[in-house]
């Protein structure tokens, strides 16, 4: 069977009509990425990436009809009136092609990400073994490899972490095969929910991770809150992030661009005491330590 891909630059502002218009005409999946820069972020899942030019991206049946596809859109787009591009896409297995691109990769001394039924010839490994078809986090991206390799360097050995957007699951997962004692994964999707209880039972640390929705989260405030998710995110739940920390703890941020670091940063300062953020390309780790005195 053969797909049709159709794509069209919008605004930022038109991206949940053309979403939702796209899926009524019949497509099976819609993307989004930066339309400018063509660089992809991991958002906060459920959430839309905060561009200012985006591209759409959808796959429709061979049969689809261009003509009517077209006309829908831009009956929602009255004042653009988008160019739509069309064009055919030759059927694939989807379900393995993430692992063309996806390749066992070390972090640090010993922690290692693989895909599912690989394994790395190092006898010291530890090993997090993931399916990136099922929601965000492979390692491949810059932001979760700065968090892989904080952890690989300052293992959770007997603490509690939190990983706030947890997406599929792989720092949650990383922080369990460094010794963490319990680690609970939050985010607002339920596809992530589902996809960090699977990872993490075929990694075999279900014992220890748990996986929920943001209001089902129950707990003291822990000894290291992770959240690889975007920089307005983060400063709209400084609040809530900070009170998940105990004095003494830590909180590690990423998911932000350079210039974004200092805005982030004095959103948390009423609370964490900084170290000197982390910059690889055009992104920055920050980590925070919760000052015993708050």
């Amino acid at each position: 069977m053969e797909w049709l891909q159709a794509w069209l630059n919008i605004s930022k502002a038109d991206v949940g009509v053309v979403e939702e218009t796209l899926q009524s005409c019949g497509a099976m999946s819609v993307s989004i990425q930066d339309a400018a820069r063509e660089i992809l972020l991991e958002p906060a899942p459920g959430e839309h990436p905060v561009w200012d030019a985006v591209k759409v991206i959808a796959l429709f049946p061979a049969d689809s009809d261009v003509g009517h596809i077209a006309k829908v859109v831009r009956r929602v787009l009255p004042d653009t009136d988008p160019d739509i591009h069309f064009e055919p896409l030759e059927d694939r297995d989807w379900s393995n092609t993430w692992r063309d691109s996806f390749q066992s990769m070390c972090f640090g001394d010993h922690l290692w990400v693989c895909p599912v039924g690989e394994s790395p010839s190092d006898p010291g490994a530890l090993v997090v073994s993931m399916d990136p078809g099922l929601a965000f986090g492979t390692g491949t991206h810059t932001t979760t490899a700065l968090c892989l390799e904080w952890l690989d360097a300052n293992p959770p050995v007997g603490k509690q972490v939190i990983d706030y957007g947890c997406g599929s699951g792989i720092l949650a997962i990383a922080a369990c095969k460094l010794g963490a004692s319990e680690v609970m994964g939050v985010d607002i999707d339920p596809q992530a929910i589902q996809a960090t209880q699977e990872n993490a039972r075929r990694n075999k640390v279900l014992g220890a991770l748990c996986a929920v929705l943001p209001d089902y989260l129950e707990t003291d405030p822990v000894d290291l809150v992770l959240a690889n998710i975007l920089a307005n995110p983060l400063i709209g739940l400084a609040d809530r992030l900070s009170g998940l920390v105990k004095q003494g703890g830590r909180i590690v941020m990423t998911g932000i661009l350079a210039e974004q670091a200092e805005d982030v940063m004095a959103a948390y300062r009423e609370w964490f005491v900084f170290e000197e953020p982390v910059c690889r390309e055009e992104w920055v780790l920050l980590v925070g330590s919760k000052s015993a005195r708050v």
